[in-house]
């Protein structure tokens, strides 16, 4: 098995309290599925916005990182599976679909 990590971008913060709740429960449906399955290695955790780059040989720090909404990452999950299409295969069933949001998924390490 190998390790894969989801980096969510797009997620949208809910209006209401009402709706986080019903945001935050599909969410930890579609990752208990995950992990009873033995495919959730860390649930990983939210980013806070902001944080500094360093950047090119001078090590400049600037304030940032700044994106486009939908390309912010704002959090990330660990999971394993046999390939990256079975990852893939594992990803879809994201709630952040439902926001117009993505999820990149990416091989750690090896």
């Amino acid at each position: 098995m190998t390790e894969f990590v989801y980096l969510y971008r797009g997620y949208e913060l809910p209006a209401s309290p009402e709706e986080m709740q019903q945001k935050t429960a599909k969410w930890m449906i579609w990752l208990k599925e995950l992990s009873d399955n033995g495919h959730l290695k860390s649930l990983g955790d939210p980013l806070q916005p902001g944080g500094k780059v360093i950047k090119g040989a001078k090590k400049q720090v600037i304030d940032g990182p700044y994106a486009e909404a939908k390309d912010v990452v704002g959090g990330y999950s660990i999971i394993v599976a046999k390939d990256i299409e079975q990852a893939v295969g594992f990803s879809l069933g994201c709630p952040i679909f439902e926001d117009g949001g993505s999820v990149e998924v990416r091989p750690i390490g090896q």
